[in-house]
This record gives structure tokens, C-alpha cells and sequence, in this order.
């Protein structure tokens, strides 16, 4: 099982955005998709890399659909147990951004 940030909400990890660095306290999942939301692709994949899981996965899937190697990303969505995006990036980094901060809580 992934290991879940449950700090903040989609709107706290949105107005992260605006500083220089991630919060320190983020898995490297999360991680990834702040420095993909600050147009950083590499430190993103670096960062998605190191999470082994579906999270990690997921992540990583998103990142190679993003950068258009689609075979690299199928393959990725089958680690993550996920099927192949075909939305938007933006609505597909927000349902990854929202399912790992809420994955536990789905109440919250």
C-alpha cells in the first residue's frame, strides 16, 4: 500500500505552488506533481522514480503520457492498476493530486 500524505487538501497543495521548494513533508508521489505543476518534468520524474507501488506508478504513467511516450505510460498504468488516461493532463494531475491526499479519507 502506497504511502498516503494526508496534510493537506488539493486546495493547500495547489497554493504550495507558489514557493520554491516542496513542502519537506510530502511523499515523493506528491512530490512528483508538484515539481510536474511547476513545469519541472525531470525533477518530477526523478522524484516519481524513487516511489516503488501503485502510487509511484501512477505517477510515473502520467508523466510518460504527458511527455507522449504512450507505450512507456501503458505500461506504467498496468503497474499502477489503472487504465490509460485519455482526459485532459490537467484533469488527470488533479485526480492523482486528490486521490493520494484523500485516499484514506475519502470523507474528508
Amino acid at each position: 500500500m502506497p504511502v498516503i500524505y494526508l496534510g493537506m487538501n488539493i486546495e493547500e497543495f495547489h497554493r504550495s505552488l507558489t514557493g520554491d521548494r516542496p513542502p519537506e513533508d510530502l511523499t515523493l508521489s506528491l512530490t512528483a506533481l508538484w515539481w510536474d505543476a511547476k513545469g519541472d518534468w525531470t525533477k518530477a520524474h526523478e522524484s516519481a522514480q524513487q516511489e516503488e507501488g501503485p502510487a509511484g506508478a501512477w505517477v510515473h504513467a502520467y508523466l510518460h503520457r504527458k511527455e507522449g511516450d504512450l507505450s512507456n505510460a501503458g505500461y506504467w498504468y498496468q503497474r499502477a492498476g489503472k487504465l490509460q488516461a485519455r482526459m485532459a493532463f490537467e484533469e488527470e494531475w488533479a485526480e492523482i493530486v486528490s486521490s493520494l491526499l484523500d485516499e484514506k479519507h475519502p470523507s474528508r
